[in-house]
């Protein structure tokens, strides 16, 4: 497992059931632990907002934190995608999409997902097996 501090950091909004499931699939398919996790409305989220995104209201539901870069909206999904194994790295592929074409799709699902897939009043707490991948 890679150390926490240096781990690619995945930040999600924590009262999104899609973005929920989502912490939920990549867990599943990282078996290693390459990623760690934190809501976005979470304390530790909200410090990471504000030193690394300068406090941005607007933020994508999922945004990627790795080796002092970071990633939203398609690029974050694709790149998280990239370092799963197969087949969903593959997907990874659809990077050869334009970027606003890609962006444009992400957005609407953005857009609709509370609507989709509903919300919960608190961000979920993590189970006792992936606790300690979650950043507090």
């Amino acid at each position: 497992m890679i150390a926490r501090t240096q781990a690619p950091l995945i930040l999600v909004d924590g009262v999104c059931n899609l973005c929920n499931a989502w912490v939920r699939f990549v867990v599943r398919r990282d078996p290693a632990g390459i990623f760690c996790f934190a809501a976005q409305q979470s304390p530790a989220g909200q410090t990471i907002i504000k030193e690394r995104l300068n406090g941005a209201s607007q933020l994508s539901s999922v945004i990627l934190i790795e080796n002092n870069a970071i990633y939203t909206e398609s690029d974050a999904i694709l790149k998280i995608l990239a370092r799963l194994s197969t087949p969903w790295f593959w997907i990874a592929g659809l990077r050869i999409v334009p970027r606003a074409v890609r962006d444009a799709f992400y957005r609407c699902i953005v857009r609709h997902r509370y609507q989709w897939f509903g919300r919960t009043e608190a961000c979920q707490i993590p189970s006792a097996d992936v606790r300690s991948r979650f950043v507090e």
